[in-house]
């Protein structure tokens, strides 16, 4: 926080205004977005409460993914269906966004 400042008479200054902090642990942290995903790995998050609102602060490793509109049952029917190869079939689903009926169609 401060500098210089000793953690312990930082806490207690912020006990006294009304400031608690907590520590969460956790293993990652997503958030999902309408058209991606952003990953926090290895995450170090920080619960301040103050005058009754709630707020995280978040660090770590991140990293941003793609959504993907198909999932791995949708990527077994593809290839079981057309005898394509894994990346085929993902790439297929991308352009049909996620459709398996018109992926296999596209594939045949």
């Amino acid at each position: 926080m401060i500098p210089g400042m000793n953690p312990k008479k930082m806490k207690k200054m912020m006990s006294q205004m009304g400031i608690s902090q907590e520590d969460i642990e956790a293993n990652r942290v997503v958030i999902e977005q309408e058209d991606k995903n952003i990953i926090i790995e290895n995450p170090e998050i920080t619960k301040v409460s103050m005058q009754g609102k709630e707020t995280l602060q978040i660090s770590g490793d991140m990293n941003e993914e793609g959504k993907e509109n198909y999932n791995e049952e949708d990527i077994k029917q593809v290839i079981e269906k057309t005898d394509c190869s894994e990346e085929e079939a993902k790439k297929a689903l991308d352009e049909n966004d996620g459709d398996l009926a018109e992926t296999i169609m596209s594939l045949s």
